[in-house]
């Protein structure tokens, strides 16, 4: 779906990630602003892409999953939006918790996305669950 709609992962590095969703008739809802399925789907994405960022950097089995979610919808969502990420450290920091199988951490996410003029519209919280399997 976020391959449909248009979702894009345009920056990723230790300091932030950056998504972006274009604002288009198929992402438009009866209301003229952007679906918050659609904008949940970018939120997630760039806070999903530094959580996989540090799975990659460790050498044991973890799963993973979201197991809450929360938002502030502060404008209407009417341009093209970028979600933005800064949690790298705090994601690697629950991450690397994870010393002995059952081990569980858990981690609070926090994506804000902008429109077109640099307006805040909406500010997602994922919090991300980690067990390491044995």
């Amino acid at each position: 779906m976020g391959l449909v709609s248009g979702i894009r992962l345009v920056h990723l590095d230790e300091q932030m990630s950056v998504t972006e969703v274009p604002f288009r008739w198929l992402n438009k809802n009866p209301f003229n602003s952007m679906y918050f399925a659609v904008q949940s789907m970018a939120a997630e994405l760039s806070t999903a892409a530094p959580v996989i960022m540090a799975l990659k950097g460790i050498d044991v089995d973890v799963a993973l999953i979201i197991v809450d979610l929360k938002v502030e919808f502060v404008k209407k969502a009417q341009s093209k939006i970028f979600f933005t990420c800064h949690d790298y450290e705090s994601i690697v920091e629950a991450v690397s918790s994870l010393k002995q199988p059952g081990d569980t951490a858990a981690v609070t996410a926090r994506s804000v996305g902008v429109d077109v003029n640099d307006d805040e519209v909406a500010v997602f919280y994922f919090t991300w669950s980690f067990k390491r399997r044995s």
